[in-house]
């Protein structure tokens, strides 16, 4: 899907879903405690069922207007609630102020939480 905006003055403009997808995926890497964005895999079943991996970050229109959802994997330790809202303001304007386009939500799916670092042992 494509949102297109044909009252440019000298030609159209044309966003890719895909775009926007790379906009909100970068937006949530920014907030700290986000380890990374998840396809949704786990472990080693996971590795068998790459037929099924759904996208990290999905972005529905309706009309002109996006729906992004995110599938993240959070740092061991981390509050879940007030990041996601953390990341639902960073996706949320980072993709309407490089594209102009409206997001009516953006979905947080938090598929996993990242295991705390080993300590070394001295």
């Amino acid at each position: 899907m494509e949102v297109t905006d044909s009252g440019r003055v000298g030609g159209g403009l044309q966003i890719s879903a895909d775009v926007i997808a790379k906009i909100a995926r970068l937006a949530t890497l920014e907030v700290d405690g986000v380890k990374e964005i998840s396809t949704g895999n786990a472990g080693v079943q996971g590795l068998f069922h790459r037929v099924n991996l759904q996208k990290p970050v999905l972005v529905q229109f309706t009309e002109d207007v996006a729906e992004i959802t995110v599938h993240i994997i959070v740092d061991y330790g981390r509050k879940i609630p007030p990041l996601c809202e953390k990341i639902q303001e960073n996706v949320k304007s980072s993709v309407q102020n490089m594209t102009s386009i409206t997001v009516s939500k953006v979905n947080i799916v938090v598929a996993g939480v990242a295991q705390e670092a080993a300590q070394p042992v001295e």
